[in-house]
């Protein structure tokens, strides 16, 4: 029998930039670009649409993490502004360069687990296979044999 996905797990395999389904094949073929399908299951993540949340996010996250560091450093040792930027804005861009992907992958988890978008037909499919205890069937259809 098949055991559901939890919300969290899905959202932990998206961060980990993982299948939120199997948690073993990649979710992205190239830095932003979510695969159209999973390797190892065949679920479908073209019904993703993350848009610019991860990108939102991902400024809040880092904002609150530089800002306060910054404030500190200013209050406690008051270097030079030149210093301040020579430091803060390699910080700041670095962490947002590597937040980007897991974040987004994050989002797609959570897209999928709750069956966002297009999404929908594919939860109702697992929560039935769930339900009957039938084995999920890996994703035949391939774009050869549709084109």
């Amino acid at each position: 029998m098949k055991v559901p996905v939890s919300f969290s797990k899905a959202l932990w395999r998206g961060f980990t930039m993982k299948c939120p389904n199997c948690g073993q094949g990649h979710l992205f073929n190239h830095f932003l670009k979510v695969v159209d399908k999973c390797e190892i299951c065949g679920e479908d993540y073209t019904p993703q649409r993350a848009d610019d949340l991860p990108a939102y996010l991902v400024i809040a996250i880092v904002g609150h993490l530089v800002v306060p560091a910054l404030l500190a450093v200013e209050i406690t040792y008051s270097p030079p502004v030149w210093l301040q930027l020579l430091i803060w804005l390699p910080v700041t861009g670095v962490a947002a360069f590597f937040l980007l992907q897991p974040v987004k992958g994050t989002i797609v988890g959570l897209q999928w687990q709750t069956g966002m978008h297009d999404f929908e037909a594919a939860k109702r499919r697992r929560d039935r296979e769930i339900r009957d205890g039938v084995a999920p069937l890996p994703n035949l259809v391939s774009k050869e044999l549709v084109s």
